[in-house]
């Protein structure tokens, strides 16, 4: 799954049973049906199951180190800050066995090469989704800057996301913290505010079905939701995991522990992508494979880049200017 405004989903909400209870925070649209309530049959565990839509919402909840919630899930480049600021607590990989489902590239990933505090759960690029009647097609960032596209285009609520569309249009990293490079992304992005109608998340898919919006950056799973093409720009793209990971507040890291390892089961992980359009980071789980929006060949994921954290300084910078392209 904005994919990152704060949304609580009321599922799960409190009841007067004795079992005991687990609470978990995770973006929206990302568990199947089923996911929960077979949890909680088979492991006798009560979950209070929230959403959101932000990882900078999910941060400002969990800060205080006294949220209530025990497992989130931290988009790849949110772990190590947070890990920094001595939110996350180690796992046991001795209660995790199921770690051998993950894919080969997700097994030692370099935000988290041990997998000491966090576990890939799905994965996903930024592009652009767009209607099939536009002619010609959207195949660039520098596509979202044409006139046509006046009041029917959307930009992702993301600072991350919008700056390295930007960058990349301009022949830049996505994680570029030079000042020069920034403010020429900056100026870009208020010559294109414009056109745009709207900073919005995973709520764009719905306008998109509706033909409101002609074209939205957007990530890959909104796409396939909204079943509408995806262009993987030209000029290069973000490439984003979204983990899950126990907090160190949480009191209750058996049961936590167990909740990951039973969402490594590869007929879990089916089940959820089936459900949600989504691409998994389990190796076992052969489901929507052929789905060259959710899992593009190996020549066009060449051409994106993780994001990275950054510097104090360069985030502030960022922040800064995303401020001001909002405000302009």
């Amino acid at each position: 799954m904005r994919r990152r405004a704060f949304l609580i989903a009321a599922a799960g909400a409190a009841s007067c049973s004795h079992r005991p209870r687990l609470n978990v925070y995770n973006w929206s649209d990302y568990v199947a049906p089923q996911t929960i309530p077979n949890f909680e049959k088979e492991f006798g565990i009560e979950v209070r199951y929230g959403t959101y839509e932000s990882n900078t919402e999910m941060l400002a909840k969990v800060m205080s180190g006294n949220s209530g919630w025990d497992v989130v899930f931290p988009s790849h480049d949110f772990i190590q800050p947070m890990r920094k600021m001595g939110l996350l607590a180690p796992l046991d990989r001795r209660l995790l066995p199921n770690i051998e489902n993950l894919a080969p590239e997700f097994q030692r990933p370099p935000w988290d090469p041990e997998l000491q505090f966090s576990i890939p759960y799905m994965w996903g690029v930024t592009g652009i989704a767009y209607q099939p009647s536009l002619d010609p097609p959207i195949r660039c960032w520098s596509d979202l800057w044409n006139q046509r596209l006046a009041g029917k285009l959307t930009m992702l609520d993301e600072a991350g996301d919008v700056l390295g569309a930007a960058l990349k249009m301009l022949g830049h990293s996505v994680n570029s913290s030079d000042p020069a490079e920034l403010d020429a992304a900056r100026r870009a992005l208020i010559e294109q505010k414009r056109l745009v109608r709207a900073y919005v998340n995973a709520e764009v898919r719905d306008q998109l079905v509706a033909g409101d919006v002609a074209a939205a950056q957007a990530w890959a799973v909104t796409a396939a939701q909204a079943k509408m093409p995806f262009a993987f720009p030209e000029e290069g793209f973000a490439r984003f995991a979204d983990s899950m990971a126990i907090l160190r507040e949480s009191q209750r890291s058996a049961a936590a522990h167990r909740f990951i390892n039973y969402m490594l089961r590869p007929e879990v992980a089916e089940q959820i992508v089936l459900a949600e359009q989504t691409a998994t980071a389990n190796g076992k789980t052969k489901a929507l494979r052929d789905n060259p929006v959710l899992y593009p060949p190996a020549e066009v994921l060449a051409r994106g880049e993780w994001d990275e954290p950054h510097t104090v300084e360069a985030q502030r910078l960022r922040d800064r200017i995303w401020t001001e392209i909002k405000s302009a």
